[in-house]
């Protein structure tokens, strides 16, 4: 049986349209060894931030100060991908994109009592997109998936597969370093594995 030439063409379009899509999905690269903090920098004197058999460890201390974990790298537009396990207390914590302001939250928000896992914290606004189905995606005693995908200015953001926001913040800088969050005054832990980055 002999395919009609039109039919032929529709194929081949669909089939290099695929080969283009893939060649453009980004590379992620791993940023965290498993074994120490290299590629990071930890406050001084750090007893919140460790690394064992491929996982980073984050507890309060006795103090419940808070800090900061920051790449040595800056980063402009990227995808970032992750896991994170809840542990003990009141996780509050999340991903600082490029300077200590805006914030992409894992777990209770401080100022609202409620899980925000996923979602953008911008000073001056507060939660200013809200998804109320979140918290529904969110493994509370298992691993959770994160992906936040930053370009220009908007943020995008995904939890184990499902799509959580999509906001533009125009306060938002061009370049800097991530960091994870331990928000001070809180008893809490929190794991993070498989931390990749792409740049775009």
């Amino acid at each position: 049986m002999i395919t009609p030439p039109r039919i032929q063409f529709l194929v081949l379009l669909a089939a290099t349209a695929a080969i283009t899509a893939q060649a453009k999905e980004p590379e992620l690269k791993s940023i965290f060894n498993g074994k120490d903090l290299s590629g990071w920098k930890a406050p001084e004197n750090n007893i919140w931030y460790s690394a064992k058999d491929g996982v980073l460890h984050i507890k309060s201390g006795p103090k419940k100060k808070g800090s900061a974990l920051w790449t040595e790298k800056e980063y402009t537009d990227f995808v970032l991908e992750c896991e994170f396990k809840f542990g003990e207390g009141t996780v509050d914590s999340g991903f600082y994109i490029k300077n200590s302001k805006e914030q992409i939250q894992i777990g209770i928000s401080g100022s609202l009592k409620v899980d925000m896992t996923a979602l953008a914290y911008i000073p001056g606004k507060g939660y200013p997109f809200r998804n109320e189905k979140a918290v529904t995606y969110l493994k509370k005693d298992d691993w959770n998936h994160l992906k936040i995908r930053v370009v220009g200015k908007t943020y995008e953001t995904w939890l184990n597969g499902k799509s959580v926001m999509k906001y533009t913040s125009e306060s938002a800088i061009e370049k800097g370093p991530l960091g994870i969050q331990l928000h001070g005054n809180r008893d809490m832990a929190i794991d993070f594995r498989n931390l990749k980055i792409a740049e775009l």
